[in-house]
């Protein structure tokens, strides 16, 4: 059990100092986040880019990313990323006087985000049903591996585990080798799904004055990621193929030093292309005026870009081919941090940290006009704000939806 907060119990827990500064559209909306790794906890960082007072609850032994290997020295850089602009408090949820604690929070608060599997919260007494008796405007949000219901709903669920479960491995890898796509896109994908449904229930709350339960489950990010795949029509053979990849020409290739991403699909793309690397005769050629064509003919057309993209350097190829051609040279994250479109929009910022002093990290995954929302801060220290968030709400407070 923490220690009792040093806060007057007339505060509310969502008047946050930290949050002042220009308003975001969820500016006044309080979030508790009692979600782990980083699906939730990221979709929670990108409610606070928008103005959100979000309050991360961890139990005594912390959020499990904490724990996660990390080159960076008293301080693990996932956790640092998925979790800015979150203020800190330790709750043990099975000790009554700390859910005690939580289910006051809960009458202050406009969303509560969680990635327990399905059961344990009702266990724990947290359960959708138990806290909207408490607050009938909260908007209530699940994150789970596999939904709510069904033979998988109790197993627990992990990014990679869906990427091989839903044939993203099978389509990422070469035949018959599957390969995995690290940086877990499935759970950032879920991430912005929590934040979409979130901010789709508090618009509806404006006009019903009722919250609701979100469901966001990795199962359906992961298939929704691949919509253009899911598709299947009546009487189609199952073992199609659904590669939706154009294949030779638009891909990674190699030049004279480094590697080269372009795309070349349009017909506008393809002669730029031909034209800026000298195979002009390539563009006039009836046998590659289509991407299917090309595709189907790119073991004669390959070689030859790749003779042709050997007499320079991937920058010195992205240069050439400007906005004429869609290319990239492939970088290392580390460039990022001074890119100059990244510096022009702005999307890297300096945090201050107590242990590291400052970092560079993302500033706002959004940009909004006229309401950009507070400056980030950094991600709270294992109960770093467990005396500033009051325990108890006043009798005058509102149950949520504070102006």
């Amino acid at each position: 059990m923490n220690a009792s907060p040093s806060s007057s119990s007339s505060q509310s827990a969502f008047d946050n100092p930290a949050r002042e500064g220009p308003r975001g559209p969820l500016s006044g909306i309080g979030v508790l986040d009692l979600s782990a790794y980083i699906a939730g906890p990221y979709g929670c960082s990108l409610l606070a880019d928008q103005g959100a007072d979000v309050i991360k609850i961890e139990s005594p032994a912390g959020d499990n990313l904490r724990n996660y290997p990390s080159t960076l020295e008293g301080e693990n850089r996932a956790f640092l990323g998925v979790n800015r602009s979150k203020r800190g408090i330790v709750l043990d949820l099975k000790d009554e006087a700390d859910r005690a604690r939580l289910l006051a929070l809960v009458a202050q608060a406009d969303v509560l985000v969680h990635n327990f599997r399905p059961g344990v919260t009702d266990r724990l007494g947290i359960g959708h049903a138990q806290l909207e008796a408490i607050n009938p405007r909260l908007i209530y949000c699940a994150v789970t591996g596999y939904g709510e219901e069904g033979p998988l709903r109790g197993k627990a669920g992990y990014d990679q585990v869906l990427q091989a479960m839903t044939g993203m491995c099978v389509l990422q890898g070469k035949p018959p080798v599957p390969e995995l796509t690290y940086g877990s896109p499935v759970d950032y994908y879920a991430a912005a799904l929590v934040a979409a449904g979130v901010s789709s229930a508090l618009f509806e709350r404006e006009r019903s004055g009722k919250g609701q339960y979100v469901g966001v489950s990795l199962l359906r990010s992961a298939l929704t990621m691949q919509s253009a795949r899911m598709i299947q029509a009546e009487g189609e053979a199952h073992d199609i193929s659904r590669d939706m990849r154009s294949g030779g020409i638009t891909g990674l290739h190699p030049t004279g030093d480094g590697y080269l991403y372009l795309s070349a699909n349009t017909p506008h793309f393809w002669n730029a292309l031909c034209e800026r690397t000298g195979l002009e005769a390539l563009a006039r050629d009836p046998r590659y005026d289509s991407v299917r064509k090309r595709a189907e003919r790119a073991a004669e057309l390959v070689p030859l870009l790749h003779t042709a993209l050997a007499k320079r350097s991937a920058l010195e190829w992205e240069e050439v081919f400007g906005e004429a051609v869609p290319s990239s040279a492939v970088h290392h994250i580390e460039e990022m941090f001074d890119h100059p479109q990244v510096r022009a929009e702005a999307m890297v910022t300096s945090i201050a940290h107590p242990v590291l002093g400052r970092y560079r990290g993302v500033s706002r995954a959004i940009k909004f006009a006229r309401t950009p929302g507070p400056e980030p801060f950094a991600a709270p220290m294992l109960g770093q704000h467990d005396d500033d968030v009051p325990a108890v709400p006043s009798s005058d407070e509102p149950l949520s939806g504070r102006p």
